[in-house]
């Protein structure tokens, strides 16, 4: 990458907010500065009100290689690291934002994702797959522990033995196998990859506000017992039931014609 091009992507069209790591002379692997400028756009698109759906993809033929070892060896040597605060300021932000947004974000999964590239795909909503990529859980090959949401994530995803099998041997799931698991939502040729990703961003960028609420929702539920989930969802019903959304969602159904959402 030359020193005028950009190590994150950003392009805004119809709704959809298409965000493509930009390294891929290092398999999209990420260091500090990326990470930081991912953090900063994944902010903007959720504060910008004209986007109602994001992607997240890589460029070249890697989703991302997870974290930039060679850049951790360097820092390593000089003695100036600290994987503890570069999660707190790297991946962890990233993460977090991804898995919070109240919108719809889909990992349009390119090529390998491994280690904390696999930790972000698995916190987005939607994966769509090329039939050419893999999740790599790679920590245990370098002898760390999965990170970037993934020991809570995976278990969710995969289930708990699955889970800790990918964990401690540091293997990967094939496309095939992720579809059969339920981790990848679709999984297409190389060539209708975009298109199809595309074709599901810009329908769920059609859709009401109440997307992003049931996302909020469901996440929420994780963690909550059934009864303190029917609570939440009494809650979150009634900001729903606010939205203009709901309002032409009822004037449609009585005037007998599609929807038209606004997302608000």
């Amino acid at each position: 990458m030359s020193s005028k091009e950009e190590s994150i992507l950003l392009r805004k069209e119809n709704g959809v907010a298409w965000i493509t790591l930009n390294r891929p002379e290092v398999l999209n692997a990420c260091d500090i500065p990326t990470l930081k400028k991912l953090a900063s756009i994944l902010k903007e698109v959720e504060a910008d009100k004209s986007i109602r759906c994001v992607v997240i993809t890589g460029r070249g033929r890697a989703f991302c290689a997870g974290a930039d070892l060679q850049a951790i060896r360097n820092r390593r040597q000089s003695g100036k690291i600290s994987l503890h605060d570069d999660l707190r300021e790297g991946f962890n932000p990233v993460a977090s934002r991804i898995f919070n947004m109240d919108k719809p974000v889909i990992a349009m999964v390119n090529g390998v994702a491994a280690g904390a590239g696999m930790g972000i795909a698995f916190a987005c909503d939607i994966r769509i797959m090329s039939e050419t990529a893999k999740f790599v859980e790679a920590f245990a090959k370098v002898g760390l522990i999965p990170d970037s949401g993934a020991t809570y994530t995976m278990p969710r995803l995969l289930g708990l033995t699955r889970a800790i099998e990918l964990a401690f041997s540091g293997e990967g799931i094939d496309a095939k196998e992720a579809e059969r698991l339920g981790v990848a939502t679709k999984v297409v040729p190389a060539s209708l990859l975009e298109t199809e990703t595309r074709t599901l961003a810009e329908k769920l960028a059609e859709g009401p506000r109440g997307i992003g609420l049931t996302k909020r929702a469901i996440h929420r539920a994780l963690t909550l017992d059934f009864d303190g989930a029917l609570d939440y969802e009494a809650q979150v019903q009634q900001i729903a039931g606010m939205s203009e959304d709901h309002e032409e969602g009822i004037r449609a159904f009585l005037e007998k014609r599609p929807p038209k959402f606004t997302g608000k």
